[in-house]
């Protein structure tokens, strides 16, 4: 079973703005809740090939992984995935520009889990998009703060 998990927001901010701050790895713990640090295998900017690696906490394991950008144009698309652990995912954002500097931020998680993560994968569904749920707010409020 494929758990295919897609949230999105509104951020009174400027489309630019909003897509370089969560384009950004460096700060992604200051906006997810469960990630807790992040170090760049490959240098600073961001684009197709760059490595990331995130140390983060779901559901009370400590998850390691690194994803790769296999997509990314600045302001529009940012896709980036990872084939390890027991549940290989791919992350997607893609910011809409709307009226008055608002932006539509989405953000997709999908994947494939395998081994003990394959019987809960509903579970995982629900858990993720409580989580996207709550760390796009935390964006929002973050980057609408500074206006």
């Amino acid at each position: 079973m494929s758990v295919d998990v897609r949230t999105e927001i509104v951020i009174d901010a400027p489309h630019e703005e909003v897509a370089a701050y969560a384009a950004d790895p460096s700060k992604a713990p200051s906006w997810y809740a469960n990630i807790k640090s992040v170090e760049w295998e490959t240098p600073p900017p961001l684009t197709v090939g760059s490595k990331i690696a995130f140390v983060a906490e779901f559901l009370g394991r400590r998850l390691a992984y690194t994803y790769e950008v296999t997509e990314y144009t600045p302001n529009d698309r940012l896709v980036m995935s990872t084939t390890q652990g027991p549940f290989p995912m791919e992350t997607t954002y893609t910011w809409t520009a709307l009226e008055g500097d608002q932006t539509r931020m989405t953000l997709r998680n999908r994947g494939v889990p395998s081994g003990f993560t394959k019987l809960a994968a509903p579970l995982l569904a629900t858990k993720m998009r409580k989580a996207n749920t709550a760390d796009l707010r935390t964006l929002k409020t973050l980057l609408e703060s500074q206006h």
